[in-house]
């Protein structure tokens, strides 16, 4: 059995669908930060079958909650303080998202102007579909 010790002060963020660990890790930029990071890919769980788990020992704050919710919003976020769970965030999809996806319709005007940010607004929530804010193009890429 593998064993990863406690943080004292950070986040866990569990029920992660199996194997999606790394690319959370890099669209969470998870690597600029100065703190220890522990992933577990492939952990038995009882109503997933497998899972993933991301532990990091730093401020809530300094990870961005709407785009952990736009990558997966089924994930658990568990806040930690002195060795213990002191809340449990819910993730709901966030209305826009900014830089997280580029739009591929070519004759949007993010594909001419190279400085504009690339955002995406909430179309049908049900569904998940994000359109782009530009030219309502829908977005198909998914994490």
């Amino acid at each position: 059995m593998l064993n990863v010790g406690q943080i004292e002060e950070g986040f866990v963020l569990d029920h992660i669908k199996a194997g999606k660990s790394l690319s959370i890790y890099e669209h969470l930029q998870l690597d600029k930060l100065d703190c220890t990071v522990a992933i577990i890919k492939n952990a038995r769980s009882g109503k997933m079958g497998k899972k993933d788990i991301l532990k990091v020992e730093c401020d809530i704050n300094q990870l961005d909650l709407d785009v952990l919710a736009f990558i997966d919003h089924n994930i658990t976020v568990n806040v930690i303080k002195d060795c213990e769970i002191v809340e449990k965030k819910v993730l709901v999809l966030p209305k826009t998202i900014k830089n997280v996806i580029r739009c591929k319709n070519p004759r949007c005007i993010t594909s001419i102007e190279q400085e504009l940010p690339h955002i995406f607004v909430l179309a049908d929530e049900q569904k998940e579909v994000y359109r782009c804010k530009y030219c309502e193009e829908k977005n198909t890429e998914r994490f």
